[in-house]
């Protein structure tokens, strides 16, 4: 992409959830952030100002649904509202991590579907469309009734380690049966064969390993998920991975939740280095030094530039 972009009806607005991803993006698009300004009541009701006149424009705002997943989701509700009033020509949601994803089917009976609901709001408020990365679920898709383009971090993640010549005994492992074709992408690309952890889960972010589906021994896995949020899992399945004769073990995932005791699991672990996007911000607490950060920047810039352009979008789903 050129250093500038020359569109006056392109505009690049940011909210809360994580800025310094949205000065990335803007940057690399070459265009400055829209001026916008959120506030609070004293209650604690959020306040947006659009300081810009955005009539007739092609609107992108950048917005995580991470911690605190509440505050940020109604900060984009209130936003596409208020661009809606303010005569955008399409308001473009581009949500590198979408809250609520875990929730995207009735399990046991009384249980809402809320990714859903969320995708109801969205939608209800008035976007037009949406840019996302590594949904929980890829059905989730289909909650909506709008375009959307869905990306994926795996090429990102797989150059970082084809990059650095691990060696040609290879393992990607999927943590359970559900990321097996994330892990596949992985495997394709780095030209590795997959293990696959068969675990129980008995009640949310408890996980118990049960079983290692595939040859590990003398091995240097990479352990692949979309989210890690407790860490749980990853820990579990990495200490079964060295048991089980891994010499080493990496761990990579596009959404770094890393809540309640996470940071000290992983620290702990046998985990050699934990490589994560920057799809959330992460504070300073949140940060140990088996850990780097991977840009989703680039590849972002890039769909908006394209979706912009109604360019074709489809090379950066592989």
């Amino acid at each position: 992409m050129s250093n500038e972009y020359f569109d006056p009806k392109l505009k690049i607005f940011s909210l809360n959830s994580n800025r310094e991803l949205a000065e990335e993006i803007a940057k690399e698009v070459g265009i400055e952030l829209g001026k916008s300004s959120v506030t609070h009541f004293s209650d604690g009701e959020i306040q947006i100002n659009i300081e810009e006149s955005i009539r007739g424009c092609h609107v992108y705002v950048i917005q995580s649904t991470s911690n605190p997943v509440n505050q940020n989701l109604m900060e984009l509700l209130i936003m596409i509202d208020a661009l809606k009033r303010a005569s955008a020509a399409t308001i473009n949601i581009v949500m590198p991590y979408y809250g609520y994803a875990r929730q995207d089917r009735k399990a046991r009976s009384r249980e809402p579907i809320t990714a859903k609901l969320v995708a109801n709001l969205i939608e209800t408020a008035g976007a037009t469309r949406m840019i996302t990365l590594d949904m929980h679920a890829p059905q989730i898709q289909s909650f909506f009734d709008i375009p959307i383009d869905h990306l994926n971090a795996v090429r990102l993640l797989s150059d970082y380690f084809g990059e650095r010549h691990l060696g040609d005994d290879l393992v990607v492992v999927s943590p359970d049966h559900g990321g097996v074709t994330r892990a596949r992408k992985m495997a394709d690309r780095l030209k590795a064969p997959i293990a696959i952890i068969d675990k129980r889960r008995p009640r949310p972010n408890v996980a118990e390993v049960m079983n290692i589906v595939g040859n590990v021994e003398g091995k240097v896995c990479i352990i692949i998920d979309d989210i890690i949020d407790t860490a749980g899992t990853i820990t579990l399945a990495a200490k079964a991975l060295r048991e089980a004769g891994a010499t080493k073990v990496y761990a990579c995932c596009s959404h770094p939740v890393l809540s309640g005791p996470a940071m000290k699991r992983i620290e702990e672990s046998p985990i050699e280095k934990l490589v994560v996007t920057n799809s959330i911000a992460l504070p300073e607490d949140k940060w140990i030094d088996k850990m780097e950060q991977l840009s989703v920047a680039p590849l972002l810039g890039e769909a908006i530039v394209r979706v912009h352009e109604n360019a074709s979008v489809s090379s950066l789903f592989e």
